[in-house]
């Protein structure tokens, strides 16, 4: 769900597609595609694995896991995508918004690639523009409840928001202490892959 955060932690046009491919493909597929494609896929799954493993996200977690218990890291993921929104020492506003533009210019130059359920979601993504809007509270809103709505076992009353707003002191500290470091693996991971080609 972190949408933002994958697509930010890319670095050619080719891993963007692939950072949003992974969750819309099967594992057997991945090859089917160029190189910065496959690398993005890549990129991708070890963003994902290096998060999942960091000290600050187990941190975050402990905010939503009494209300949505293994659905925590749904939640905290989207909160992370708010606080790299607000981060003016990654992009000024007007570079947050060149970014979300151009995410969605390279999605749609590559919809040959893409799935027809990925386009139907990439048509909204685009129109309410989600990457930008994550920055704002009714953005990140809209996002809880989108994640509540497709979780087959929550009820989609559960005050996940109510949550997030009360700890954001708290969450923007893991943020804080996670982000930095997922910058300087994602760009580690990346050296690896271009020794590959």
């Amino acid at each position: 769900m972190n949408f933002l955060a994958h697509s930010f932690l890319t670095f050619n046009d080719g891993q963007i597609v692939g950072q949003f491919l992974e969750d819309f493909i099967r594992n057997k597929d991945r090859y089917s595609f160029p190189k910065d494609i496959q690398d993005g896929i890549t990129l991708h799954r070890a963003i994902d694995t290096f998060t999942d493993s960091h000290p600050a996200i187990h941190e975050a977690k402990k905010v939503f896991s009494p209300l949505v218990r293994l659905y925590a890291g749904a939640f905290v993921d989207v909160s992370m995508d708010y606080f790299l929104a607000t981060d003016l020492s990654l992009h000024s506003l007007k570079g947050w918004k060149e970014h979300s533009l151009k995410v969605y210019r390279v999605l749609n130059e590559n919809e040959q690639f893409l799935s027809e359920n990925f386009k139907k979601m990439l048509a909204k993504m685009e129109h309410d523009d989600w990457l930008y809007n994550y920055r704002e509270d009714w953005g990140i809103k809209f996002s809880i409840q989108n994640v509540l709505n497709k979780a087959k076992y929550l009820n989609k009353d559960i005050p996940v928001f109510q949550a997030f707003l009360d700890n954001k002191d708290a969450l923007q500290k893991c943020y804080d202490d996670f982000f930095p470091d997922l910058l300087a693996h994602a760009k580690a991971e990346n050296a690896l892959l271009q020794l590959q080609k």
